[in-house]
């Protein structure tokens, strides 16, 4: 069972991070955007850092589409998918509920904020393209500095401040703060996800890994 906790627990505070250092932006320095987003692109940053490092041994995926990848790699089986996904969705919602309660926020409040547009999906598709990509080629033990360095990247050089995640997209919807998402936009960013995962494992199978 400690891989199945791992991927709720990590997952739970990933995006509980995300949430909450939004908030904790926004209350700071309400009327300047680009230092909201410092913040939550350097605290999520941090975080994924010491969770991947910390889980790497049971499981750190906190993420569908990294998953999903593993999963085509073989190194998962088809029944570990479904149950990460729905347990890596259950946390993601967790980790945002507690966010919105710690801060003072209705528990429950769906976000209001639209993210919608082709550059955005294209956006979505090269962060979660180049999230997997490096994931796969990378060595274990420098899965957790990659994977934190490149999405801290990321949240700067995509207009979708890189979601990369199906899992932490639907969380961000129960959350109407700097970090969500609407629920509109849900279907849109994940289909791009998918997507993302699945030109970056080509790429990887054809080209990168080894015979």
């Amino acid at each position: 069972m400690n891989k199945y906790i791992s991927e709720f627990i990590g997952t739970a505070i990933l995006f509980g991070a995300v949430i909450g250092s939004g908030i904790m932006g926004s209350i700071l320095s309400p009327d300047d955007s680009g230092l909201i987003l410092l913040y939550n692109s350097l605290v999520t940053s941090f975080v994924l850092y010491f969770l991947i490092a910390s889980f790497q041994e049971y499981s750190s995926h906190f993420n569908p589409v990294v998953s999903l990848a593993f999963l085509l790699d073989k190194k998962i089986s088809t029944n570990t998918f479904f149950v990460y996904v729905i347990i890596q969705i259950l946390g993601a919602i967790t980790g945002v509920l507690i966010a919105n309660y710690l801060f003072g926020i209705e528990n429950v409040e769906f976000s209001e904020k639209d993210r919608s547009g082709s550059n955005l999906f294209i956006s979505e598709i090269i962060a979660t393209f180049g999230l997997v990509l490096f994931i796969l080629i990378s060595k274990k033990e420098n899965i957790a500095f990659i994977v934190a360095s490149y999405i801290g990247a990321a949240y700067w050089f995509t207009s979708s401040t890189s979601f990369a995640n199906p899992a932490g997209t639907i969380g961000r919807t129960f959350s109407d703060t700097f970090a969500g998402i609407s629920p509109e936009s849900i279907l849109f960013f994940c289909i791009a996800q998918v997507i993302g995962s699945l030109m970056a494992f080509i790429l990887y199978k054809n080209f990168y890994k080894k015979q």
